[in-house]
């Protein structure tokens, strides 16, 4: 990293001096594009690297690199010579095409709001922040993976793992005998090791039957690194706060908003409003249900947190006659992989190889997949699909390896898929929930977006080719449309096979899982609702030297929108990396603004018939002509015109939801 910072200091100041306010946009764009790529492609290694293999060694490299890092990327965003040049672009705008007008654009803007245009003790000031703010990140991220690694719940006695389904009990035990803490161990005998890792952590709040052992994975999931990070949240939104100031806004939601789809903080709430109105009265009948129902099969006084997942699985086994541990064998990776790249083939015509080996990995279970469009390599991507809590942080994400490039030369972009499903245990395959199979296809359906773009414009900011260059509430329409195709019958069916017999999932199944898809959606959405509405609270209107703390501000919210309260010493926000760690600041709405455009995007095809296979490929190449092959090189409202014909309509989310009227 130290000699490429050397390498790019001296190529910016060839390059500033070569630029005017005359300079193409060859000599510009592609010109600081290739100065540029050699440190931002290895920073992005180190980061991926720093989210799926953690280490000590890792993290004090980055402490010791990030402030060098900041400070290279505050120059390229702050250099005046490159700003006179992309201005003086944006004044002949009629020399370039559509994408590179939209580029230079969306470039002006990134280093307007990267500083560019302050000076003296107010870019001092911006830049520090700047760099703290980075720090803060990295440090939030680590936390919660700290805290999420360090919380480990031994059982030993069978009477208090009672209810635990078999994968997870064989899970278990074997996570305490990887972890040291017996010599052997089995799924009937244990002993147990749980923890607050999603494969570990869900099945046992669904399934334990031992209340008190529910509440202390609760208690310990709701207030993970709450002490470290605490103090952080006030130190982020009051720095970020700054920056909006010293920026000319009134809020750090105001500048978050200015790269957005959305154009105020009034359009967001229009839609929480809109959703609200519809998921907080049925989340609320969805919570008296579960209560009656609880009461009526022996439970005692009104439900608590912990006794929720519990309840709520057994009421959809009950009402839809499966559990999702009877779907597992049918849910095999391999056979799920398969069946994701038929449908790939069927949709956009090109096909899908595994070519491992053919680049290094970062863990023996990673793999490594090329994407061919009529026998021309087009893509590549790695797929990283197990949880690794000693290591690896939760969630699921896409993340760019290599993006298209003309001005690199780069025409084979890849892509970084991350999961956290279930691994394998004893000598059987990954066996996935239904979830986790949700999960890779909304991963995947970002790629797609990564990989199949045809935009080879960009920056060093941001480049417009694939997703980079998406309005960020916008960039959710691929991930979330790839979830429809599974309950897409021919879909299904095409890889839920029995992973020991090759039985096909019976096809009561199918019925069940599609009715299954609508269980308790109030609740689901007005829980998101809350998040998205938190996160405008807190970038909008939160003051940090207030009365009112972000947990204050949390039950407030939370009271309005969802059925059940927080608990008072819930620390939700502790663990709420999107908005501390990530990128969505003021962003967390995108979910369910894209979910409008994605439902209605699939709508599109079930108004054609899903069974209708001559109309279904021809909507999938409009798909991949318009959504994943304009990228960022088109406003995603012109996007969506020219795949759908009209403005979007919320009317399919709140179908595929249940709660239209």
């Amino acid at each position: 990293m130290t000699a490429l910072l050397e390498d790019l200091g001296g190529q910016l100041e060839s390059l500033e001096a070569s630029l005017g306010r005359d300079s193409t946009y060859e000599e510009a764009v592609e010109g600081l594009e290739r100065v540029s790529f050699p440190l931002g492609y290895a920073w992005g290694v180190v980061g991926h690297l720093n989210g799926v293999k953690n280490s000590d060694a890792l993290r004090e490299a980055h402490a010791a690199m990030q402030p060098k890092i900041v400070e290279m990327t505050q120059r390229l965003g702050q250099s005046r010579a490159v700003y006179e040049a992309l201005d003086g672009l944006g004044e002949r705008s009629d020399d370039l095409s559509p994408t590179q007008k939209r580029v230079v654009d969306a470039s002006l803007r990134s280093m307007r709001l990267g500083g560019v245009a302050l000076e003296g003790e107010a870019k001092d000031a911006y830049n520090k922040n700047s760099l703290r703010l980075s720090e803060l990140s990295t440090t939030f991220s680590n936390n919660v993976l700290d805290a999420t690694k360090a919380f480990e719940l031994l059982v030993e006695a069978k009477e208090d793992i009672a209810g635990l389904p078999a994968s997870a009990l064989a899970a278990a035990a074997q996570k305490a005998e990887a972890a040291g803490k017996c010599e052997s161990a089995d799924a009937e005998n244990g002993p147990w090791l749980l923890g607050l890792d999603i494969p570990s952590y869900l099945p046992a709040m669904q399934h334990l039957e031992s209340s008190p052992i529910r509440e202390r994975l609760y208690k310990a999931f709701v207030t993970r690194a709450g002490e470290a990070n605490a103090p952080l949240i006030d130190e982020i939104l009051t720095l970020k706060q700054a920056q909006a100031k010293l920026l000319g806004f009134d809020s750090y939601a105001e500048v978050s908003l200015s790269s957005k789809m959305a154009d105020s903080i009034e359009d967001v709430e229009k839609l929480h409003d809109m959703l609200a109105a519809k998921a907080t009265p049925a989340a609320k009948a969805e919570l008296a249900e579960l209560q009656a129902y609880a009461n009526a099969n022996g439970h005692e006084g009104a439900l608590k947190h912990w006794d929720i997942p519990r309840w709520s699985e057994k009421l959809r086994e009950e009402r839809y006659d499966y559990s999702e541990e009877e779907l597992r064998p049918y849910f095999a990776l391999p056979a799920v992989l398969d069946g994701l790249f038929g449908v790939i083939e069927r949709l956009f015509g090109v096909t899908v190889t595994a070519a491992d080996g053919a680049a290094e990995v970062w863990n023996e279970d990673v793999r490594y997949f090329e994407i061919r469009d009529g026998g021309e390599l087009v893509a590549s991507f790695y797929l990283d699909p197990y949880s690794r809590p000693e290591n690896k942080r939760g969630g699921a994400w896409m993340d760019v390896c290599v993006g298209k490039s003309r001005a690199l030369d780069k025409k084979v972009p890849t892509a970084y898929l991350t999961c956290n499903g279930s691994p394998p245990v004893g000598g059987a395959p990954s066996l996935m929930t239904f979830n986790e199979v949700e999960t890779l296809y909304h991963e995947m359906g970002h790629g797609l977006q990564h990989m199949l773009t045809r935009v080879e414009d960009g920056d060093a900011q941001r480049d417009a080719a694939g997703i980079n260059g998406v309005e960020w509430d916008a960039v959710e329409l691929p991930s979330q449309w790839m979830e429809n195709w599974l309950l897409d019958k021919p879909t299904l069916y095409s890889f839920a096979k029995h992973y020991e017999t090759g039985a096909p999932l019976p096809d009561e199944f199918y019925d069940k899982l599609k009715g299954a898809k609508t269980f308790q959606a109030g609740l689901g959405m007005s829980r998101q609702i809350a998040f998205g509405q938190l996160d405008v609270e807190l970038h909008a209107r939160y003051d940090p030297a207030g009365s009112e703390t972000p947990f204050d501000a949390q039950k407030r919210v939370f009271s309005q929108y969802t059925a059940l309260p927080p608990l008072p010493e819930d620390r939700f926000l502790c663990a709420f990396g999107h908005i501390f760690a990530g990128g969505y600041s003021c962003g967390y709405y995108s979910y369910k603004w894209a979910e409008v455009l994605s439902a209605d995007a699939f709508a599109a095809f079930e108004e054609v018939g899903l069974d209708n296979e001559a109309e279904v490929k021809a909507l999938g190449g409009k798909f991949r002509d318009t959504v994943l092959a304009l990228g960022g090189g088109t406003p995603p409202a012109e996007v969506f015109r020219a795949f759908r014909g009209r403005d979007p309509s919320p009317d399919a989310l709140l179908r595929h939801s249940g709660l239209a009227e």
